[in-house]
């Protein structure tokens, strides 16, 4: 990559060279024919659970590596540059996380938390629903309380690693109450849980995409994280830092197409020169420069906010924003720039352009971030809608 990064300590400047290394001898050799063949990399998580790579911003009493989240995403973005499908996930299991580490129980924490943030147990996140995908409190899939145990009825859309996931952090209505939702760790192998076939997707091939259907699925009390009704919030906590985790992907996919693409124009020649030395093709590339710089000092900025302990509800929705609409452009360009080569499959920018569509979608659609954005301009300093 020819990103130039400030680091704030020694140690960070090592994990990110660990994390190139692994990117660039085990990632990456393997990415073009994982997402052709729509495997599912499951070995990938465990190698990055070894290496101390899922469990990053998590506390070191839980076997977290207590970094910043400056420096997790910095991570994140090197392993989006060679193969998002894996970045995605990873960015997915440190959300269906969450809720276990800022939400459970001591007990809960130290029963279930070590294995998941150690990668032997790959994570899933249920919260979307056919009918409320950006309506989360529209949601049917229902929690009763029978005995010692809830029964969880219902069906999860657009579930990451829906069917390979070793545990499912799922959102289900306990009470009649729009906001009455609480959350469930739910294990894959609970009694009454399976999962349809794989979405036909576009991009991110690599990545299962599955609804899991709820037929009865009994989960002890023990299982539910926080009290119930807590569900939306503790969901809604957790997107913030997700739509980083998501923006720091896409600044990578964009850094990844924007490399491959300056690569080609350095040794492509037309009429005597390389048509980097083109003025018309030099200028497309600075601003995709620009571009992929704008994105990450974007997301990088909202990381500083949220480690200082500061809000960064809006800055969030604006880094998931701006790395995610500038990425697919950026992968645009890289086509256009390898011209009819980047059509075809024998270059990887196709595929790159492809994976950046559905990051403009998940994490909120980037119509749903300019409304969370416009919104909080509409408070006046005492929080009141103006």
């Amino acid at each position: 990559m020819t990103a130039r990064r400030h680091l704030p300590t020694e140690e960070a400047r090592d994990l990110l060279g660990l994390v190139r290394e692994i990117a660039a001898k085990e990632l990456a050799p393997r990415s073009a024919e994982a997402e052709a063949s729509e495997t599912f990399p499951r070995d990938v998580f465990r190698l990055l659970g070894q290496a101390g790579l899922l469990s990053l911003p998590y506390p070191e009493e839980h076997g977290g590596g207590a970094q910043p989240y400056e420096v997790y995403l910095q991570v994140l973005e090197e392993i989006g540059a060679v193969w998002s499908s894996v970045g995605v996930g990873v960015s997915v299991h440190a959300l269906s996380c969450f809720g276990l580490a800022h939400h459970g129980t001591d007990e809960q924490r130290e029963r279930w938390l070590p294995d998941m943030l150690g990668g032997d147990l790959l994570g899933a996140y249920c919260l979307s629903e056919a009918h409320a995908g950006s309506d989360p409190a529209a949601m049917r899939t229902t929690a009763r309380l029978d005995g010692d145990a809830y029964v969880i009825n219902g069906a999860k859309a657009w579930t990451t690693h829906g069917g390979h996931a070793d545990f499912y952090k799922v959102m289900a209505r306990t009470s009649d109450d729009r906001n009455g939702i609480s959350c469930f760790l739910v294990p894959a192998d609970a009694e009454g849980l399976s999962a349809d076939p794989p979405e036909r997707k576009m991009g991110l091939t690599g990545s299962a995409t599955a609804t899991m259907r709820f037929d009865g699925v009994r989960v002890p009390v023990e299982r539910r994280l926080g009290a119930e009704g807590d569900g939306l919030k503790i969901a809604l906590a957790g997107l913030d830092s997700g739509r980083l985790g998501i923006a720091a992907v896409a600044t990578g996919l964009a850094q990844g197409a924007l490399d491959a693409a300056v690569a080609y124009a350095r040794e492509r020649e037309t009429f005597g020169s390389r048509i980097i030395d083109h003025q018309g093709l030099g200028f497309l590339l600075a601003d995709m420069e620009a571009a992929v710089q704008t994105a990450r000092a974007t997301t990088l900025h909202a990381a500083r906010l949220r480690d200082a302990g500061l809000p960064f509800s809006r800055e969030a929705s604006v880094a998931k924003l701006v790395a995610t609409d500038n990425a697919m452009k950026v992968t645009t360009d890289a086509v256009q720039v390898l011209g009819g080569y980047g059509y075809t499959r024998d270059f990887p920018v196709e595929r790159f352009m492809r994976e950046a569509k559905v990051m403009q979608i998940f994490e909120g659609t980037n119509q749903i971030q300019r409304m969370v954005i416009a919104r909080s301009l509409a408070k006046d300093s005492s929080g009141a809608i103006g």
